[in-house]
């Protein structure tokens, strides 16, 4: 098979899975979240904190990926694409090597997701429901409901999007061993 025709069947890399993209939306959410809270005077320092996200944020998704794809047997670019492939539920590919290579991504998937929500839940609920617990003791009622309603609204559709992904992955492995 010639190096052409082996990339054809890969799916195409799209705009969002671009570090360069994945930088940009760092850089402008960082600085739209800053500036909601700290107002308008603050926009130097949510500007140099919103920079340091943007390198250290796609720095952080290359570094993964890199460890999904040497886990996987393939190139880092492909992971978005097989990721989006088991989110969707799609049909698994045809192809034997496409195969073995989404069925070692699902497998590490699952190890993984299974290995760190025993802490990774309580801790998520530590954080959020005990901000909220700090801004009502601190007498700020307001702040600490909204946080409350917030931690509520996080940890449900964590708890959603962690049993879906789940589900998937499950399938997805169920439909590439037959």
């Amino acid at each position: 098979m010639t190096d052409r025709a082996q990339h054809s069947d890969r799916p195409k890399r799209r705009r969002r899975d671009s570090l360069w993209a994945i930088g940009l939306f760092a850089l402008v959410a960082g600085v739209v979240v800053r500036l909601v809270f700290t107002g308008l005077s603050g926009w130097p320092s949510a500007v140099l904190g919103a920079v340091a996200m943007a390198f250290w944020t796609p720095w952080l998704i290359q570094r993964v990926r890199r460890r999904e794809a040497t886990a996987a047997g393939t190139g880092p670019d492909d992971i978005p694409g097989m990721e989006r492939q088991i989110l969707k539920g799609a049909p698994p590919p045809a192809d034997p090597v496409r195969r073995r290579e989404m069925a070692a991504l699902v497998d590490s998937r699952r190890r993984r997701l299974r290995r760190n929500r025993w802490w990774a839940f309580p801790l998520l609920a530590l954080m959020f429901f005990g901000t909220s617990v700090l801004w009502f003791t601190a007498g700020s009622v307001t702040a600490g409901s909204l946080m409350l309603v917030f931690a509520v609204l996080f940890m449900t559709w964590l708890t959603w999007f962690h049993l879906r992904f789940d589900r998937r992955l499950t399938q997805m492995r169920r439909r590439l061993q037959s």
